[in-house]
């Protein structure tokens, strides 16, 4: 595994992690890799990449919410554990999976309840390998969060999420919640660019991937080994398909705002007939460099976390020595990395 992940390895300074986001949307920098030419491009502002784009392009984004999935919990002794509530085991949302630090300190059974909200309880019932297992005794929703939970903003910020976040932690086309983690090229548009892009005669077209912690995990041995990756929900609607089998049929760009959004496509796709088809399901798809992508000819998308499995996804897309090769250029040119930095647009 190390000897396969070496070459998608490199030295990040802390500097260069984006705590906060530009000040606006849409002016984040850009880097535009063409895959035919071979060629990397610099730009200063992301809304540039209006200029790539063309009449009849399909721009696919991910519209699922970060939920306030964040918790800090308290004990009756006012020991504090952060928390974060992945998904629920019930129907009744009772019962949820959790990250949960601290929790050797716990014993089962113990009580904790939300920070400042002592109306509601959870109690331990233990440990599921890495993760924990919290019951409450009512069930427990997305409203019950935003009142005492904190979008959960990503672990390398090394910081409490703030106001702003809650805005800027969410994409402008943020519907549908329950993820715990935000589609972050989505980040980089704005209402305004977006009304631009329409005028020019691109299309904008949803799609759900319920996004989960796994996101940020670091690339376990198995995961290589089998090519499966954390399960995500998602969903492709009958009206989403039709745009994009039409836009196949002629020939029209299909373009990817995200990873996430691209785990979708390639979830969904099938390949022998070229049709994109509408369902709902689970993926656990996992690319790496060595697989084929069928599905888009275009890909929105942050820079990365070394040796990650969204960084060998967009290597699998652009090619190894394009991409690495971009993203050495922008570590020499002090680019913003992560969720709150800046872009690469590759076709």
């Amino acid at each position: 595994m190390d000897e396969f992940l070496k070459d998608y390895d490199f030295l990040l300074p802390e500097s260069q992690i984006a705590k906060y986001p530009a000040e606006n949307r849409d002016e984040s920098r850009l880097l535009v890799l063409d895959r035919k030419k071979d060629t990397i491009t610099e730009h200063s502002r992301f809304n540039e990449i209006a200029d790539y784009l063309r009449e009849g392009d399909v721009l696919v984004y991910n519209e699922t919410k970060v939920s306030k999935r964040r918790v800090y919990l308290s004990t009756k002794s006012g020991r504090i554990h952060e928390s974060v509530f992945l998904e629920k085991r019930d129907s009744d949302a009772k019962e949820w999976i959790c990250i949960l630090k601290n929790r050797r300190k716990l014993k089962l059974g113990d009580i904790l309840f939300p920070e400042g909200h002592e109306e509601v309880s959870f109690s331990y019932h233990g440990d599921s390998e890495d993760l924990s297992i919290l019951v409450s005794e009512k069930p427990v929703s997305d409203s019950d969060f935003s009142v005492w939970g904190n979008i959960p903003i990503p672990p390398y910020l090394k910081r409490k999420a703030e106001k702003s976040d809650e805005e800027r932690y969410q994409t402008i086309f943020a519907t549908n919640p329950g993820s715990v983690a935000a589609p972050t090229a989505g980040l980089h548009f704005s209402e305004k660019l977006r009304h631009m892009l329409e005028a020019k005669g691109i299309i904008f077209v949803p799609i759900i991937l319920q996004i989960g912690y796994g996101t940020f995990q670091p690339l376990q041995e198995d995961q290589l080994r089998n090519k499966k990756l954390h399960k995500e929900s998602f969903e492709l609607s009958a009206d989403s398909a039709k745009i994009l089998n039409q836009a196949r049929v002629e020939k029209r760009r299909v373009i990817s705002i995200g990873t996430t959004t691209l785990r979708v496509l390639e979830s969904v796709f099938d390949s022998k007939s070229q049709i994109y088809k509408a369902q709902k399901g689970e993926t656990d798809i996992f690319l790496s460099p060595g697989d084929k992508i069928h599905s888009i000819q275009g890909l929105v998308t942050n820079f990365h976390l070394p040796k990650s499995s969204l960084l060998l996804l967009v290597n699998c897309f652009g090619g190894s020595n394009l991409v690495m090769r971009s993203y050495y250029h922008a570590l020499e040119r002090n680019f913003r990395f992560y969720s709150y930095g800046d872009a690469m647009f590759l076709f």
